[in-house]
């Protein structure tokens, strides 16, 4: 299964298990990326937000005007800053963006309990490396990764290239089939 990749620079279509490293500047504007990549030939979609809380991505998804019946949010901020928390049919919590597993496991039962073409954003693995660590974070991206391949979904993962040594960035770029570099201009830059 193929699916249209709406990024600009970047092949027209990626087959079913890819995962994609969006490598960004800090301040950097990723959420025009992030749905035109959520919003395109897509049935549903999981959002982890380390960064941001459901609501934050809620409004985010309605600027810009992805549909968001089709949106599934695992949000992993307000347990632990003690927001309260509507769970709903797709708004689901875990503990901190440091609950690695829960996040797995989150993203393994949105695959199985979803049809049809699937797409998963982590915004950010920066911020599951911050909370927990570089290897921790490296290690669920993997599992995340073997999740997207399992189902033949695809996966856009959020790296800051300024918080992060070389070294960390080019371990995690070889762990991706494609690789989006948004520059601070704005201009995007691809590799697949």
């Amino acid at each position: 299964m193929d699916y249209t990749l709406a990024i600009e620079n970047a092949p027209e279509t990626i087959p079913g298990g890819t995962g994609i490293l969006l490598l960004h500047p800090s301040i950097g504007e990723t959420d025009r990326i992030d749905t035109d990549f959520l919003k395109t030939d897509t049935d549903h979609f999981l959002v982890i937000s380390t960064r941001t809380t459901a609501r934050e991505v809620e409004q985010k998804l309605e600027h810009y005007d992805v549909d968001e019946s089709r949106a599934v949010i695992l949000d992993t901020l307000s347990v632990e800053r003690g927001y309260s928390r509507r769970s709903s049919e797709n708004v689901h919590y875990v503990s901190s963006p440091d609950d690695l597993d829960g996040i797995v496991e989150q993203t393994r039962s949105f695959l199985e309990s979803h049809e049809g073409k699937l797409r998963v954003s982590v915004d950010s693995v920066t911020e599951m490396a911050y909370y927990a660590d570089v290897d921790g974070a490296f290690e669920a991206t993997e599992r995340l990764l073997d999740l997207l391949d399992e189902h033949e979904a695809v996966g856009l993962f959020h790296l800051s290239n300024e918080v992060h040594e070389e070294e960390t960035i080019t371990r995690f770029r070889d762990l991706f089939e494609g690789v989006v570099e948004l520059d601070v201009d704005g201009s995007v830059t691809c590799e697949f």
